[in-house]
């Protein structure tokens, strides 16, 4: 059995979507039709930081989002209850990526960035999916986190085995 330390982020409940229980879910996987498949089970981490196992009953696109329900929110009233909780699993039950420039999210996470050089520049603590790209969110010692765009121009090298990611910063990134 997986530690719930190891799980990774595969969505996060937005809203309550209607008076049944439903769950509009902004999606973190690039396989929900895997993730959200009926009789799949994910943890939700709720706010307070306690986890519940929920299992899919129904899954259906809507809106740029994917509506969830789930065996264990029979109404609007425990749906309220999940808002903003992220949904978890297994990252063991991730199918293999064939593409050599693709990774999931948990692989970067605690990946060294240092510049073509070699100089370190910190640690990659997560990855923001946004509307205009992904961000790596970078941690330094005794500096604000840096949001480096995640394109090939800036990030020409990511070494998941070696432990880093090689960053090209635009001068004024890193400022």
């Amino acid at each position: 059995m997986t530690n719930a330390s190891d799980l990774v982020v595969v969505g996060r409940v937005a809203k309550a979507h209607g008076i049944t229980g439903e769950l509009a879910v902004d999606l973190r996987t690039d396989s929900p039709e895997q993730r959200f498949a009926l009789g799949e089970s994910v943890t939700a981490r709720l706010r307070d930081g306690s986890d519940r196992m929920l299992t899919i009953t129904a899954a259906r696109p809507h809106s740029g989002r994917l509506l969830v329900r789930f065996e264990q929110v029979p109404d609007r009233n425990v749906a309220e209850e999940l808002r903003g909780a992220l949904l978890l699993a297994d990252p063991n039950a991730l199918p293999p990526i064939d593409d050599p420039d693709e990774f999931y999210d948990h692989e970067l996470a605690g990946l060294a960035a240092v510049l073509v050089d070699g100089t370190p520049i910190g640690t990659v603590r997560d990855i923001e999916h946004g509307p205009g790209g992904e961000l790596l969110v970078i941690d330094r010692p005794g500096a604000p986190e840096l949001l480096v765009p995640f394109v090939s121009a800036i990030v020409p090298e990511v070494d998941v085995k070696g432990g880093r990611v090689v960053l090209d910063p635009p001068d004024g990134l890193l400022d």
